[in-house]
């Protein structure tokens, strides 16, 4: 670990965007590689936060200079780990970058986990590979969720949507009014899911709102393509019953957001459809390759995005803390 004498972690409110700008660039720089995402427009936002000085975390000074940040936010009695990241060392006896990371999480853990009105603690620090930080976070009492990013090319990918729903059910694309409708969907798809362990928002209609919302209007996880997203309806209940949101995560890459069906609507094929429209649409956009995220434990999802063409890119982990957690 750096030295206590020459790393100094400080209240991360205490500085303004253009400390950090370098630290955002080299992280930026990072996720293209690493990732093929332009990080740049969450990058603008955080540093609309910061210069707000309201964003919970710390910064990590070397050398007089800003070296590294963690950050957090919470919902209501849940707080959410964002990011951390470090440049390597400014000085000759410094510790890596992957040590001030460290340093940075055990200090915002702490004050987490100490913190009275905290009951739950998520982190998905998606640029870092899957054990990076896992002893931090199993010290201190988390869960440890292995999670996936497999990708697939779309050279030579056939462009015409190739659909075919029974005909009670049918196809159509998003539009804003469908958030209400949705975020039900995703409740009811997510009840017992692996993933609803690691996003308790999957657990609730308000909390699948609040998600979809961070997706569709806050580019939350890139600029949201509606020409990608569709959803399945059911003609004789009106109910929504499957749907696909994709996001342009760079020029290059377009992303699924989320792909579900309701449990009662399941193995007739909707998932496999609809992953192959939206590789369609995003082809259509100029995108040449495709991402999305899944749980490990999610065997079944994982054997179809497989048989689709995609492959494991990269992993990285999901870590929860409860305070009431029954061990």
């Amino acid at each position: 670990m750096a030295s206590g004498a020459h790393l100094e972690i400080l209240d991360l409110r205490h500085f303004a965007a253009p400390v950090l700008r370098p630290v955002l660039e080299a992280e930026s720089e990072l996720w293209k590689q690493r990732l093929h995402w332009d990080y740049n427009v969450s990058a603008r936002v955080l540093m609309q936060y910061l210069d707000s000085h309201t964003l919970p975390g710390y910064a990590a000074l070397e050398a007089g200079q800003v070296s590294g940040f963690v950050f957090c936010v919470y919902e209501e009695t849940k707080a959410v780990i964002g990011d951390v990241f470090a440049l390597p060392a400014l000085r000759a006896d410094g510790g890596s970058a992957h040590q001030v990371e460290e340093t940075l999480l055990r200090h915002l853990l702490e004050l987490l986990v100490n913190s009275p009105q905290v009951d739950r603690i998520e982190s998905q620090l998606l640029l870092h590979p899957s054990g990076s930080h896992a002893g931090v976070f199993l010290d201190a009492g988390f869960q440890n969720y292995r999670r996936l990013l497999m990708r697939r090319s779309l050279d030579g990918y056939f462009a015409a949507p190739r659909v075919h729903l029974p005909v009670r059910l049918e196809l159509r694309p998003w539009r804003d009014e469908d958030l209400s409708a949705a975020a039900q969907l995703i409740f009811a798809a997510y009840r017992g899911h692996p993933d609803s362990v690691v996003n308790d928002q999957y657990r609730t209609v308000h909390g699948s709102l609040r998600f979809l919302n961070n997706i569709v209007r806050f580019s939350g996880c890139g600029v949201f393509s509606p020409p990608v997203s569709h959803v399945v309806i059911d003609r004789i209940s009106r109910e929504m019953v499957a749907l696909v949101l994709g996001s342009r995560v760079s020029p290059e890459s377009g992303h699924i957001t989320q792909l579900c069906v309701h449990p009662e609507y399941r193995r007739r094929g909707l998932a496999r459809n609809l992953i192959n429209l939206a590789a369609s649409c995003f082809l259509r956009q100029g995108v040449s390759e495709i991402s999305l995220t899944v749980t490990e434990a999610n065997t079944d999802a994982i054997g179809l995005y497989r048989a689709e063409g995609y492959g494991c890119a990269h992993s990285f982990d999901a870590t929860v803390w409860e305070r009431n957690r029954i061990a």
